[in-house]
């Protein structure tokens, strides 16, 4: 289930502590809401009425619908784009491209709610979030992959299509959160656990990185959570 954590500091005052529970509560209604409905389908007052709150409290922190919408969509360009952007040519590419695997696939098991109103607004035509590609997106966007450009150069991995192999990570790891019940209808279980994360993660890593002529890194150990 998407939560959208609130920003908290040691010396906020409960008036500050309350506008950040309400707005967390706002931004984690109108994620669901806009993910089942979209962005056309969905209304203020629904948003208002799973949260909870007043609807003129919604007004309070968001001037509009599409400021909120806005809000929603930018949390996951920005933790899309974090991830991405940290690349180097510097890094070994087997290490980075598993990282970047296994940071697309965390997000999908913690936030599969916001990943499919991204999900929605691109099958719409992509009409709010159009000016965020603008040059300057593509500019940076052919930075990265140039990187990969570099790393083949360098003959560090194999010769493959740098933006063929982005969109194929892109793609493959979106799916578990966009697709939950097609996993769920197929594979004839429930909902998919941490482990079934885990093996899922594995599995893409190295079908992905062998691909690229590449040797797959063992698994970090991370906290469970």
């Amino acid at each position: 289930m998407t939560q959208f954590e609130p920003i908290t500091t040691p010396e906020a005052r409960p008036a500050g502590r309350i506008r950040q529970q309400n707005r967390k509560r706002i931004m984690d209604a109108a994620t669901r809401e806009f993910a089942r409905h979209g962005f056309r389908g969905t209304s203020m007052s629904a948003i208002a009425q799973r949260a909870g709150l007043p609807k003129a409290n919604l007004h309070y922190y968001f001037s509009n619908k599409l400021n909120l919408y806005m809000e929603v969509l930018r949390r996951i360009l920005e933790l899309w784009d974090q991830a991405f952007g940290s690349l180097s040519v510097e890094d070994d590419p087997a290490s980075a491209l598993a990282g970047y695997i296994r940071a697309r696939m965390e997000f999908s098991r913690r936030h599969p709610l916001v990943s499919k109103v991204f999900a929605m607004e691109i099958i719409s035509g992509c009409e709010c979030l159009s000016s965020y590609y603008n040059q300057d997106y593509r500019v940076w966007f052919r930075q990265r992959t140039a990187v990969l450009e570099d790393w083949i150069r360098a003959g560090k991995m194999a010769p493959v299509e740098p933006l063929q192999l982005v969109f194929l990570i892109w793609s493959s790891t979106k799916f578990y959160a966009d697709f939950s019940e097609h996993i769920r209808l197929v594979t004839d279980q429930g909902r998919m656990t941490r482990h079934d994360f885990d093996q899922a993660t594995d599995g893409l890593i190295q079908l992905i990185l062998r691909g690229c002529g590449l040797t797959p890194p063992a698994r970090p150990t991370i906290s469970s959570c």
